[in-house]
């Protein structure tokens, strides 16, 4: 795609003109590279650590209006700028994507005009008009997702009969049950436990301005008789044991109820997680609070107190707006940070390095309770989470990044922590040799068949991404350790197996093509396959051909919908998916490319004057197709990385 002039070599002048030209663009290289640097190292929280906004679609922050009108408890100065924030994110089609730029979506577009009503919009308005009509094209509200329809029924917009039959008494099944808790994913079991007493006992919310959508329903909701639409000949089947299980419920006897209900509060309780919240996550930390008041908890019990607190320490509250973040990033931000500082200066960013990698040793778990031992009873602890403080789920990719940036910065206190958390990270391989985020073998496929899993998100089961940077950290520290060797060829098999077969591989948990062939080729690079590998240069190749006219790269998230149309294509590039194309080139030694020194060009071209870049798009999936993430951090710390590889890279 780019091809550089050929240069006379034999003329002195040349050779002249050619080291000037080098200084130059070295200088500018170098002074980028300091710039980028001096921002991220003034974002650093005293503490040692980062810690970014992280945004998601407008649903969080309308369900945070919605739980306000829930309990009663309505803050208007709070609500108002909620509103503001809610308003300014509208489509001009009237509707509200999942991420920037994408299409409407219903779901989320029903919680946004339920909220902005509640909120004193009145319905005339014309975002409201457009808003409502966009809704009412698109089948009405019974056509949103379960979520959404279970908080329509709490609000006494729809029937019961309208959202799936969930029952508490679920806690009470057996392990060998075809379902069970330990058989779907950590974010699933901590939104649905409490959501179980809620589904159970018919929540009711108080809504105390008596604020109703029936204008956004086709179907009257009484008559609507397709809530529920079939997908498969399993799902149908699910649907008549849902059928069955509603007519069934009467039979059930009082004090069996009562049991499953207090192992629910007894299983969420275990895991609260003080102000950090229950799986350290949004939709779980509602449910729970609403649970515990529904189940009469006073207002000022320490569990009540404690869960609303971790609920609000997601809010992002600005001068002129605000929104509710659905959890935050601090373990997963500072790996990245220091894998950019470490690229950019090793020596001269130590001390900084040093705080954070003492802030990431107070984080990381040992022989704490968690969910994971249930597959794993015997292993020892060593991870970290995602979040501040999440014990119960530590997460696999984070534990690698920050394992792996603690190995490469050759400080010293910290082997025991580096090989704590590669022993945890082998005992947590699933079969086929891949990684999930948090649980191994999660693979039961057909319960994303049941009518409450019509978003499809309800395992984790492995992905190239997160098996890749477990591949990196074995690979790094198997130099003196070959006990971690059969496990990272098993790693490695997985990642060659899941290769795409235009060379590029999936991301699960950024956007998309792009960050999977990012993640397998930084993984592989630590190995000792020779870059003449097929895997490498096939992945080189289909890099290179999606690369854009202007040198970078960009991805759309459609691509998780329309994988043949937009895999590794957007409308126009980006700087963190630039740095990751980059990285992933200069991993599959390509440094030298022409490719890469026009991404390196991009990134030049692009630094904003305060060191770092602005990506107004979203930049990862939370699950792809119905949950979408903007890491406000990826802009900051993945081109600087890309920059400081390549000086390195080409100084070598």
């Amino acid at each position: 795609m780019f091809t550089e002039s050929p240069i006379d070599t034999s003329s002195p002048d040349m050779h002249n003109n050619n080291a000037t030209s080098n200084r130059q663009s070295n200088s500018g290289l170098n002074a980028a590279i300091e710039r980028a640097q001096s921002k991220l190292l003034s974002l650093q929280n005293p503490a040692g650590y980062w810690v970014f906004e992280l945004e998601a679609d407008c649903t969080i922050p309308s369900e945070y209006i919605m739980m306000m009108h829930y309990l009663d408890d309505i803050d208007e100065a709070l609500q108002s700028k909620i509103a503001v924030y809610l308003r300014s994110r509208q489509s001009e089609d009237g509707s509200y994507p999942l991420f920037t730029g994408g299409p409407g979506d219903i779901s989320c577009s029903v919680k946004v005009y339920y909220a902005l009503k509640m909120a004193g919009d009145a319905i005339h308005e014309p975002h409201m008009k457009r808003l409502r009509e966009w809704i009412l094209s698109q089948g009405g509200a019974a056509r949103a997702n379960v979520f959404t329809r279970i908080a329509l029924a709490i609000f006494e917009q729809l029937p019961w009969r309208g959202v799936p039959y969930i029952p508490v008494e679920i806690m009470l099944l057996p392990s060998w049950f075809p379902f069970h808790l330990d058989k779907v994913s950590y974010w699933s079991r901590t939104t649905m436990v409490p959501l179980f007493i809620l589904c159970t006992l018919k929540a009711k919310a108080k809504n105390p301005r008596n604020v109703g959508i029936l204008e956004l329903f086709v179907v009257h909701p009484d008559e609507e008789k397709h809530y529920f639409p079939e997908r498969t000949l399993l799902n149908k089947m699910f649907l008549g044991l849902d059928i069955l299980g509603r007519i069934t419920r009467p039979l059930i006897p009082e004090r069996v109820t009562k049991r499953a209900i207090q192992k629910a509060v007894d299983w969420f309780t275990e895991r609260l997680n003080g102000e950090d919240g229950l799986g350290g996550i949004f939709p779980a930390m509602v449910n729970a609070y609403e649970s515990m008041l529904l189940l009469g908890f006073p207002k000022d019990h320490p569990n009540v107190l404690i869960a609303r607190q971790s609920i609000d320490k997601l809010l992002v509250v600005k001068d002129d707006e605000a929104y509710c973040q659905p959890c935050l990033s601090p373990v997963w931000d500072t790996a990245l940070a220091s894998m950019a500082l470490l690229e950019a200066d090793k020596q001269g960013n130590a001390a900084n390095l040093s705080k954070a990698y003492g802030w990431l040793k107070s984080v990381q778990l040992a022989d704490e309770p968690g969910d994971w031992r249930v597959r794993c009873p015997n292993l020892a602890g060593g991870g970290w989470a995602f979040q501040f403080a999440n014990p119960h789920y530590p997460d696999v990719d984070d534990t690698a990044i920050v394992a792996f940036s603690m190995a490469e910065s050759d400080q010293t206190g910290l082997d025991e922590s580096i090989h704590r958390a590669t022993r945890w990270i082998v005992g947590m391989q699933s079969k086929n040799g891949g990684y999930g985020a948090f649980d191994v073998d999660n693979t039961y496929y057909y319960l994303n068949e049941i009518p409450f899993a019509d978003h499809g998100a309800l395992l984790d089961p492995p992905t190239v991404d997160v098996s890749a940077r477990c591949a990196m950290l074995m690979a790094r520290v198997s130099k003196d350790h070959a006990e971690y060797l059969p496990a990272l060829q098993r790693t490695i098999d997985y990642i060659r197996g899941d290769q795409e077969a235009d060379g590029s591989w999936f991301g699960r948990w950024g956007t998309n093509y792009i960050y999977g062939t990012w993640s397998a080729l930084l993984g592989l690079e630590q190995t000792s396959l020779p870059k003449t590998d097929p895997m490498y240069t096939k992945a080189a190749a289909w890099l290179k051909s999606v690369q854009r006219e202007d040198g970078g790269w960009g991805e759309d998230n459609l691509s998780y919908h329309d994988d043949k149309k937009f895999r590794g294509r957007y409308h126009f590039s980006t700087a963190f998916q630039t740095a990751w194309a980059v990285l992933g080139l200069i991993a599959a030694g390509e440094v030298r490319s022409p490719e890469v020194k026009a991404g390196i060009d991009f990134l030049l071209r692009t630094q904003q004057a305060d060191g770092v870049w602005n990506d107004p798009c979203f930049t990862a999936p939370g699950f792809p197709r119905v949950f979408y993430l903007k890491y406000h951090g990826y802009d900051k710390f993945f081109p600087l990385w890309a920059l400081a590889r390549y000086r390195n890279e080409l100084a070598k």
